[in-house]
């Protein structure tokens, strides 16, 4: 057996394979934020992969950016949760809840009371967000005040407690692709002269602290951190970002988290994401080639046999693939993504892709 599809651990649980399904916004949660049945069906789907990250899920109700994303900060979208979990569980499968706070990265439609969004300063990103009528600038945000910081972090806790309760294996942080966490990491939208800024150290002290408060609440062996270093998705720049994240990384490595997940930098890009994390980070590691050049089996392989991670992640081919696993087995023809059904919308480029015994019998 090839290393991808050998059993394997994650800490103390068993996975069937070393494939993990990443998060993906999808945008199509319910009224007051809840998973829907076709979200259940959606994730129970793709439950043949060894761990599943779900989409960003905002802990609190400030943390939204986007229309129809889900939350995990009340006993309804709780509730909703648990049968998400429940449905991959019945079906063998193993699943973490992603926690993202989108912090500057939303529009006061989506705050409560139509407020400001919070960010480490009053920087505006710049770029424009679909308000789920049409698109509009980012709104500015305002510079979370030094007192508020810690209730900012007490609701990441607060949330992965929610989604263990709700029966999720763990959480993972989001802390790539410019929302909050990596916000703070930046030092363009991080501009704060006090200990959560100014210095690699406190560029990574926001970080540092939310996940050890988390892994404080539900155990580090359910805690988990994505991110993207380099990464300049949502007007996000970082010229240097090595000593930051090796302060990160050295400050949570005491923890014994259950991974770190790179999202990887694009070709041509002047370093490797997956090379500084890996340089510095000596636990469980997830690479995702970051949606550039997707990961065929022959380079996932690779990755694994030559010790450059431990699973690996793949995004929009499991978007399109429910049964992406067995693809993968048996070299078989993978659906095309549909990019026009990627966010909001309804079964169509959800959960009617094909697979591949659906194909071959039609």
């Amino acid at each position: 057996m090839t290393p991808l599809f050998e059993p394997t651990k994650l800490g103390s649980t068993e996975l069937r394979n070393r494939i993990f399904m990443a998060p993906m916004t999808r945008s199509r949660a319910g009224e007051g934020n809840v998973p829907t049945d076709s979200t259940v069906e959606y994730y129970v789907q793709r439950a043949e992969a060894g761990h599943t990250s779900t989409e960003g899920t905002q802990p609190s109700a400030v943390g939204q950016g986007y229309p129809w994303t889900p939350g995990i900060h009340n006993d309804t979208q709780e509730a909703g949760w648990r049968r998400v979990a429940d449905g991959v569980h019945a079906k063998g499968g193993h699943i973490y809840l992603q926690l993202m706070h989108c912090g500057r990265i939303s529009h006061t439609s989506f705050q409560p009371d139509g407020g400001a969004p919070v960010a480490p300063s009053a920087v505006p990103a710049v770029g424009d967000v679909f308000t789920g009528e049409k698109l509009e600038p980012f709104s500015m945000p305002r510079a979370l005040e030094r007192d508020e910081i810690p209730l900012v972090q007490r609701e990441f806790a607060e949330a992965a407690e929610r989604a263990v309760r709700a029966g999720m294996d763990g959480v993972e942080l989001h802390g790539a692709n410019g929302y909050l966490l990596h916000q703070f990491l930046a030092s363009d939208s991080n501009r704060r002269e006090d200990e959560y800024g100014d210095t690699p150290e406190g560029r990574a002290r926001f970080v540092i602290e939310t996940v050890k408060l988390v892994a404080e609440a539900i155990g580090a062996e359910r805690t988990s951190l994505r991110l993207s270093p380099g990464n300049p998705n949502n007007d996000i720049v970082e010229a240097d970002p090595e000593p930051t994240y090796r302060a990160l990384l050295e400050g949570i490595a005491p923890l014994g988290l259950a991974y770190v997940h790179v999202y990887d930098n694009a070709p041509g890009s002047p370093f490797s994401a997956m090379n500084l994390i890996r340089s510095h980070w000596a636990g469980k590691l997830v690479a995702n080639s970051g949606g550039h050049e997707l990961y065929d089996r022959k380079k996932a392989e690779s990755l694994l046999t030559e010790g450059g991670a431990d699973f690996i992640s793949f995004g929009r081919m499991f978007l399109a693939n429910p049964d992406l696993v067995e693809r993968l087995r048996q070299g078989a023809p993978l659906n095309e993504a549909d990019p026009a059904t990627f966010y909001g919308g309804d079964e169509r480029g959800y959960t009617d892709y094909p697979t591949l015994q659906e194909t071959r019998a039609s």
